[in-house]
């Protein structure tokens, strides 16, 4: 029997890419979207799709029966992928926005991940990893409510990483830096509905900055890699018998890596404040 695994986020970007990657690797790929018509998309593609949209619990108990129905009650793999960034500087984030982006950044994926938890302790066996960040060991302004997220979720993984160390289910962290994606598109939204910038005691910062990078691409960044960066990871994430705690992606991730651990914090927020 193939092994299973579980991806969410799968419409497009690093999660469609782990889909395609695995699924051609021989993995039996449950390729999961937050939105119906994503997910028929997929299932025409040959997916197997459920729906699991992170701000329904429902969708989510739901999404993983129907997995765990398919394969008889066992899954190999979880990877909790689907995320979006709302931007603004924090004084303007009202504290419902960022209820909100706890919702689907990381309260979905404890419920998710805890929901297959007595799954992985019957099977003996397991590995949830989580797709995080550079974002989540360092900040950059504009990106506090993302920030929050991937950080909390860095010490939740840890945590469970400890916890159950001695069992065989493993936590692994995967962090990209810049990856091709619609998380910039997929923001504006967020930003609009919940940033009031023209009130803002920075107006002047999000209309000449922010807003100019916001709603106008200036194409891939200096250092993007594409999605498939990230799956090459992924791959050794759950195939190696030790997989490491987590896995650096693209070059500002292990530029981060290394300036976090060499600068005082004074002088590594005088070189983010300058990103």
């Amino acid at each position: 029997m193939p092994k299973s695994i579980l991806i969410t986020g799968c419409s497009s970007g690093i999660g469609y890419a782990a889909a395609v990657g695995l699924r051609n690797d021989g993995w039996r790929v449950f390729a999961s979207c937050r939105q119906q018509r994503d997910c028929d998309r997929l299932k025409a593609e040959g997916f197997e799709s459920p729906r699991i949209d992170y701000t329904d619990t429902a969708s989510i108990r739901t999404g993983l029966g129907k997995v765990l129905e398919a394969t008889g009650g066992t899954l190999d793999a979880l990877f909790n992928n689907g995320a979006h960034g709302t931007p603004g500087a924090v004084e303007d984030l009202p504290t419902d926005a960022l209820r909100a982006i706890f919702e689907a950044n990381f309260f979905g994926w404890h419920e998710l991940t805890r929901a297959l938890m007595p799954v992985m302790r019957r099977q003996g066996h397991g590995r949830i990893i989580q797709c995080s960040s550079v974002l989540g060991f360092i900040t950059l302004p504009w990106r506090g409510a993302y920030n929050a997220t991937k950080f909390a979720l860095e010490g939740l993984t840890d945590t469970m990483r400890i916890e159950m160390r001695d069992t065989d289910i493993h936590f692994v962290l995967i962090e990209p830096g810049p990856v091709t994606s619609k998380i910039r598109e997929n923001s504006i939204p967020h930003f609009e509905r919940w940033i009031d910038w023209q009130n803002a005691a920075r107006r002047d910062d999000y209309e000449h900055k922010l807003r100019k990078r916001l709603y106008h691409s200036s194409g891939p960044d200096r250092f993007e890699l594409p999605p498939e960066a990230v799956v090459d990871k992924l791959r050794h994430a759950l195939t190696a018998p030790r997989p490491r705690p987590r896995y650096y992606v693209t070059t500002p991730t292990y530029i981060m890596g290394a300036l976090r651990r060499i600068l005082p914090t004074r002088a590594l927020d005088w070189v983010l404040s300058r990103t």
